[in-house]
C-alpha cells in the first residue's frame, strides 16, 4: 500500500491514476489546489493536510505503507518569492513532519517531487545530475534545502529516498478524464490552448531577446503520464532494493522555443493565436533542458511521447475540462 500525499493534484492524480492498476493506493490532499474530481475512484482519499502531525500519526497506524510520494509542496514561482514563509514552512517544515512519522512507523521508502529550479540559471546547455544546483528563488531553494535533508537521513536513519527534478510537465490523461487545471494558470501550454479555446484575449511572451534562435526561451517538456511512469519505477527500484538513494532528472531531452510551442498549439487545434510581445520575467533562463540518461540506463525508463503528441492530449482535455 502506497501512500500519495497531494494526489489530488495535476502531477499527483496523474500518478495515481498509473499506479492503482498495480498498488493499493491512499491519497492525503487538503484539496488547497489539487481537486477531488481528479481522484481515481478505486484510491481511498483521506482530507488532511501535511503539516498536521497528529493527523498523520492516525494515518500511518491505520495503514501498513510500503511507501510514500509526496507532491504537496508549493510551487509558484513569483509566490515564493513574494511570500518565502509560505514555502519554506510548507516546503519544508511539513515534509520534516511527514519524514518524522514515516520514519517512527518504519516506513523508509520515500519518493519526493523536485524540480529543475534547483539548477537556477545553469551554464551548460544540456543539463545532468552533476550540474552545479543554484537556485534562485525561495521555490527552488526550498526543494533543494529537502533534497539536502533526504541525503542527512539516508545517512543517519537509513531512509531510502529516489528524488526527481521535473522539467516541464504537461499534457493530459489519455482519457481526458483528467488534466492540467491551476488557478492561476502560469504554464505556457494549458494559456496557450485556454486562449485558443476563447477563455483568454491574448497569449503573452515574456522576452524575444534572449541567446536562443528565434530569441524566447527554450524548455524541456515531458508528458505527465510518462512522468507518473517514471516515478513508478522509482518506487519499485527502492521497494526492490535496486536503489537506496537516487537523483533524476525527468525530461524528454529536447528544448522547444516559447514560439514553437504556440506555432505547435495553433497546428494541433488549427486555430491562429493572437501574441503579444513583452519584457522579461526576472530570473527567467535563455534555456532549461535536461539529459535523462542516467534514470534511462540505471533504471530503463524514458520519455515516449513528443511535444505534438503532449499539446494533442492537453488540447483534448481542454476542449471539455472536467473541473
Amino acid at each position: 500500500m502506497i501512500l500519495i500525499v497531494g494526489g489530488a493534484g495535476y502531477i499527483g492524480s496523474h500518478v495515481v491514476k498509473e499506479l492503482v492498476k498495480e498498488e493499493q493506493v491512499v491519497v492525503l490532499d487538503n484539496l488547497s489546489t489539487g481537486h477531488i474530481e481528479a481522484v481515481d475512484e478505486k484510491v481511498t482519499f483521506i482530507h488532511g493536510d501535511l503539516g498536521n502531525e497528529a493527523d498523520l500519526r492516525t494515518l500511518f497506524s491505520e495503514y501498513a505503507f510500503n511507501g510514500v510520494m509526496h507532491f504537496a509542496a508549493n510551487s509558484l514561482v513569483g509566490e515564493s518569492v513574494s511570500n518565502p514563509q509560505k514555502y519554506y514552512a510548507n516546503n519544508i517544515v511539513s515534509t520534516l513532519t511527514l519524514l518524522e512519522v514515516m520514519l517512527d512507523n518504519n516506513v523508509n521508502n520515500f519518493i519526493f517531487s523536485s524540480t529543475a529550479a534547483t539548477y537556477g540559471i545553469p551554464k551548460v546547455e544540456i543539463i545532468n545530475e552533476s550540474v552545479e544546483t543554484n537556485p534562485i528563488n525561495p521555490y527552488g531553494k526550498s526543494k533543494l534545502m529537502v533534497e539536502q535533508i533526504l541525503e542527512d537521513y539516508a545517512a543517519a536513519y537509513g531512509l531510502n529516498y529516489v528524488t526527481l527534478r521535473y522539467f516541464n510537465a504537461a499534457g493530459a490523461d489519455e482519457t481526458a478524464e483528467i488534466g492540467e487545471s491551476h488557478n492561476p494558470e502560469t504554464h505556457l501550454i494549458p494559456i496557450v490552448l485556454q486562449h485558443l479555446a476563447g477563455l483568454r484575449e491574448q497569449v503573452s511572451i515574456f522576452g524575444n531577446d534572449y541567446d536562443t534562435p528565434d530569441g524566447t526561451c527554450i524548455r524541456d517538456y515531458i508528458h505527465v503520464t510518462d512522468l507518473a511512469k517514471a516515478h513508478i519505477v522509482a518506487l519499485q527500484s527502492l521497494i526492490d532494493g535496486k536503489n537506496k538513494t537516487a537523483t533524476y532528472n525527468l525530461g524528454n531531452g529536447l528544448g522547444y522555443s516559447v514560439k514553437e510551442v504556440i506555432e505547435i498549439c495553433e497546428y494541433v487545434t488549427g486555430l491562429k493565436a493572437n501574441v503579444e510581445m513583452t519584457k522579461r520575467r526576472r530570473g527567467d533562463p535563455a534555456r532549461l533542458v535536461a539529459s535523462s540518461n542516467k534514470i534511462y540506463e540505471e533504471l530503463g525508463w524514458k520519455a515516449e511521447r513528443n511535444l505534438e503528441q503532449i499539446i494533442q492530449s492537453a488540447w483534448k482535455w481542454h476542449q471539455h475540462p472536467k473541473y
